[in-house]
């Protein structure tokens, strides 16, 4: 996590956005979105993640989350570092994955960089919270999130895209379960 952004609140409703290094779209496919959404889901019920709003772009994730233990940085940490772990691990044991190589180069390189990281670096560090603290900054960011996908041209309603909290905020059922805001 940057250095210069922190959870003040730990209490606090936070948005969050945090990338793949290099913006590499590992989540098209099926088995790495998978494990990002049962992590999530891990979270929820062993962490004390709340989750109220989210979105998986191919190489991005957005949430809007509160820690239940007042701990958001201990949550998002042990998020990114066991998704870290289990995504490149998949992607090793993949056997049609024909990127493999490059990503996993471009992973390499980038933690040779990073005094923090042993061998490989799949997240970016760079995660900026940013405390929601009124109803308008709430939908303003609930907004973003969900129409991330129709601005990068995947779906044309934001309900269409799976991989977020929009069925959900429609009244459908979603992937995860959230929390009401």
């Amino acid at each position: 996590m940057s250095r210069k952004y922190k959870f003040y609140n730990k209490e606090g409703l936070y948005f969050i956005s945090f990338a793949v290094i290099n913006w590499i779209d590992v989540f098209i496919r099926l088995e790495y979105q998978n494990i990002f959404i049962e992590s999530l889901k891990y979270c929820q019920k062993e962490k004390g993640l709340e989750l109220y709003c989210w979105c998986l772009m191919p190489s991005h994730a957005h949430l809007i989350f509160r820690a239940k233990n007042n701990n958001p940085t201990d949550v998002l940490r042990d998020f990114k570092t066991f998704t870290s772990k289990a995504i490149q691990m998949a992607i090793l044991e993949n056997p049609k994955e024909s990127r493999r190589e490059w990503m996993l180069s471009m992973m390499e390189t980038a933690g040779a960089k990073n005094s923090n990281v042993e061998k490989r670096q799949f997240w970016q560090q760079n995660n900026h919270p940013i405390e929601l603290w009124s109803a308008e900054i709430i939908e303003q960011k609930v907004n973003y999130i969900h129409k991330n996908p129709v601005v990068a041209g995947f779906v044309n309603e934001p309900w269409e895209w799976k991989l977020s909290s929009a069925a959900n905020f429609a009244g459908q059922l979603g992937l995860i379960d959230i929390e009401e805001l």
